[in-house]
This record gives structure tokens, sequence and C-alpha cells, in this order.
């Protein structure tokens, strides 16, 4: 009985058991097919995007290398052995600073040698500057001591021409008168001695006539001589003086003479005196110039980047400007200053560029950090490597000082004019039919339609729009399958 009330009773229940079992069977059907198949809106929005209006700008992007500004291997102007290297890479230094000094003591005894020379060749010129003028003063003076004796010469003889007449003369006037002093005398005597024989007059008397005629006799005997003493000397006297004339004009000749050739000879002699101690003064200065070469100071501030020789090695002169890279063991050490960086460019790019341009700068051991920088300068010449025309291009660090390093490799992006306000679309979403440019646009059953479109700017998955799409119009980035197969099959 329990059964059949149990049996009867549950019936209904079974019924409706099933009808919602069934009921959830086809919900789960239809929403496993609703999920599995997805409607023709949400597959067009996975397949289109919108043109859209937004700032383009023109990108370049190009590889490059860090590099110094200025670098220079240091070494010395002269072959020798470094004495002393003041300096360790990575050391910070300031222009002029003392890097390295070579083996100076050599020079420096050449020196005091070149030294004592100059200075001897210099005081033998101080001396001739003193010595000549002295010199051609007492030559001077003795022109004009001959030239005065000559005077007084020529005045002698003149006053002998003029005297030695005068003396004749007057000797034959002295013995005239003694002469006539002696006549009368002996007269007196004559007549005296008559008178003092008769006793007319005393011997005294007549002792003193007589002495008066010894007297006459006696002055003229020494008017005579006189007169002819007179007579004999005065042609001598003459010759005599002439003579000397003619030893006073030797004497002013050879005076002239002498002090004419000392004033030609003296510019001579000063010059090579000058000359001797301008050599010596330019082998004084060379010698101090190779002295100041062995000390090695640096050209520019900067960083010791290399370190080629240790003390006691023998170092030889190197080119200046040679690159750290290609440095050699003659060189010292290596220095650097300031970083930039330097990319290459390729040649269709380059029209692009300008000094001042803003750079992105991403280097490999910063790969999550972008640098600041400036276009420098583009190089006027192309570079040719593996039939590839490209152009280096000098990149200012405006950033990233403190933590670039020299050659270092980086990613460098030049931002170029920006285009405001541009309709854009993706790269991607253009296509060509039969010789148009265009876009694939949802038609009215949302199925791909070609449109012809004009193109302006492409930077790489950005495409610039001029004309054919409005904005916020959908293009197609990705066609359905079955337009794919039809592609193909046209294909």
């Amino acid at each position: 009985m329990a059964y059949t009330v149990f049996d009867k009773s549950n019936r209904p229940l079974i019924w409706i058991s099933g009808v919602v079992a069934t009921g959830l069977t086809v919900l789960g059907v239809m929403t496993y097919r609703m999920v599995q198949t997805p409607s023709p809106l949400v597959e067009l929005e996975k397949m289109t995007v919108l043109a859209q209006r937004q700032t383009l700008a023109v990108e370049i992007e190009a590889s490059g290398k860090v590099q110094p500004i200025q670098s220079v291997n240091i070494s010395p102007k002269n072959p020798g052995l470094l004495k002393r290297l003041l300096v360790e890479q990575g050391m910070q230094v300031k222009q002029g600073q003392t890097l390295a000094v070579m083996d100076n003591l050599e020079v420096y005894a050449q020196g005091i040698q070149a030294e004592a020379k100059f200075k001897e060749a210099l005081a033998n010129l101080e001396a001739a500057k003193r010595r000549i003028p002295e010199q051609i003063r007492q030559y001077q003076t003795r022109l004009v001591q001959a030239q005065a004796r000559f005077k007084e010469i020529e005045s002698q003889y003149q006053r002998a021409q003029q005297r030695i007449p005068k003396d004749v003369e007057q000797a034959n006037s002295q013995v005239q008168a003694a002469q006539s002093r002696f006549r009368l005398a002996e007269n007196r005597v004559k007549r005296n001695e008559t008178l003092v024989k008769e006793g007319a007059i005393a011997q005294d008397q007549f002792d003193e006539v007589l002495n008066e005629y010894l007297n006459a006799r006696a002055n003229l005997d020494e008017a005579v001589q006189r007169l002819a003493q007179v007579s004999n000397t005065a042609s001598p006297e003459v010759e005599g003086i002439k003579q000397q004339g003619v030893e006073a004009q030797a004497a002013i000749a050879e005076a002239k003479f002498v002090l004419d050739e000392r004033l030609k000879t003296q510019a001579t002699e000063i010059a090579q005196l000058e000359q001797v101690a301008a050599a010596a003064r330019a082998e004084l200065e060379r010698i101090k110039i190779q002295y100041r070469n062995t000390v090695i100071n640096a050209p520019f501030d900067g960083i010791v980047t290399q370190k080629y020789a240790t003390e006691g090695a023998f170092v030889t002169p190197t080119t200046a400007a040679s690159e750290t890279a290609s440095a050699t063991s003659s060189s010292i050490i290596a220095l650097a200053r300031g970083l930039e960086v330097v990319a290459k460019v390729p040649e269709v790019d380059i029209s692009r560029l300008r000094p001042g341009q803003p750079v992105k700068i991403v280097a490999d051991a910063y790969p999550d950090q972008i640098f600041q920088g400036q276009v420098i300068r583009i190089a006027p010449e192309a570079i040719v490597e593996e039939n590839v025309t490209s152009f280096e291009v000098t990149i200012g660090l405006v950033t990233g000082l403190d933590k670039l390093l020299s050659r270092m490799n980086v990613d460098v992006t030049f931002i170029g004019q920006q285009i405001p306000d541009a309709l854009v679309v993706p790269t991607v979403a253009i296509v060509t039919q039969e010789g148009q440019t265009g876009v694939m646009v949802p038609d009215e059953k949302k199925k791909p339609e070609f449109k012809p479109v004009t193109v302006g700017l492409v930077l790489d998955d950005k495409t610039q729009i001029l004309s054919g799409v409005n904005p916020g119009e959908r293009v197609f980035i990705d066609l359905p399958e079955d337009k794919n197969k039809n592609k193909d099959q046209d294909k």
C-alpha cells in the first residue's frame, strides 16, 4: 500500500524534473554556441581600428656609440726613459697638470753648458760695444792730434819763411854797424898811437882807445859769424820744417785710414758678435724647450682612460691625434675629455636631421632609461660600408653624463618635426588594389570593402591619411578567413 501511494503521488514530480532537465540542457547548448560563435559586432571590433587624430612626430632610429669629445694618446716629444708617472687609469686631471716626467739629467747638463756659452757670447758682445766706441774715440783723437801737428808745422814753416829773410837782413845790418864801429875804433887807434908816441896823451888814454878797438873787432867778428850762421842754417831749417810737414801729413793719412777702417769694421764685428750671441741664445732656448718637453702636462681637462707605460720604460713620440684604440707601447697614457654619441644615419634619413634636434638615447647597459641629447653636427661626407651609404651624426649629451661610459653601444631616436591633429591609421591597414592605395572598411553587412585613400607621412606602424577616410571611421587591420581565402585565391 505504501508503495502504491508513493508511486502515484511522484509521477508529476518526475515529469517536472524531466522538463527542467531538458530545458537546462537546451540553455547550456545555446550558451555554449553563443560563446563559441562570436557575434558580427564583436568580430568587427577585433578586426578593425578607428581612424584617429593625434600628433604625429617624425622619428628616425639609428645605432651609435658613446665616444669622448676629445681623445689623445700622450707621448713624449723626444724618445727617452720614463722617469716618473704621476697618474693612474681613471684619474681626473686638469689642463696643465703634470702627468709624467722623462729622464732629463743629460738635457739639464746641456742646458748648463748652453747657458754658459750664451753668457760668454753676451759678455763679449757687451765688451765690444764698450770697446769699439772707445777705440774709435782714440782713433779720432789721433787724427785730430795729427791734424793739429800738421797745422803747427805749417805755421812754423810760414813763420820760418817770414823770419829767415829778416834774420839775414838783421845780421847784415849788425855786421855793417860792427864794421863802422870797428873802422872808427881803428882810426882812433891810429891817431892816438902817434899821439902817445909824441907824448900828447897818456898811455892810459891810449889803452882805452885800444880796448875800444879790440871790442869793436870782436863785435865785428861776432856779427860776421852770426851772419854766416844765419845764412847757412836758413835753408836746412826750412827743409826740416818741410820734412816735418810731410811726416805730419802721413800721420794724418794713417790716422784717417785707421779710423775709417775701424768705422767700417765696427758694424761687422758687432753683427758677428750679435750673431754668435743669437745662436747661443737659440741653442739655449732649444735646450730649454727640450727640457720643458721632458715634463709632460695635460693638454686639457679630462680623464685618464688608458695607461700604456710604467716608470723606467723607454717611450718614443707618437702621432698627437691617434685614437686610444690604436695606441702603441710608445704612448704613456690616453686622455679623454667629455662624452658624446656618434651615430650612423642612413642616407635616406639625413635630410630630416638638423643641428639642435632633440634625440632620445637608450644604452644597452641601461635598457629601461632614456637619456636626452641633441644633434651637434652632421658629417659633410658620407661613409660607404658594404655598399651602404650613411652619415656620421654627432650627438651631445644633455643627460646621462654620470652613467654613460666611453664606447658603450646605444640606440638613438631623432625626434623630428611634429604634425598636430593628423588623421592616423595603422600602417598594416594600408592595402593596394589594382594599383590604388587604400584601406578596407566595413560595408553595410560589416564585410570588408576597399576604399581609396591619399597617404601622407609614413612612420613605421603609423600612416597619415590625407583624404578618403573620416575620423572615427573603422578600418580593417585583419580580414575574415573567407576574405583571406579569397585574397589567397586572388594571389
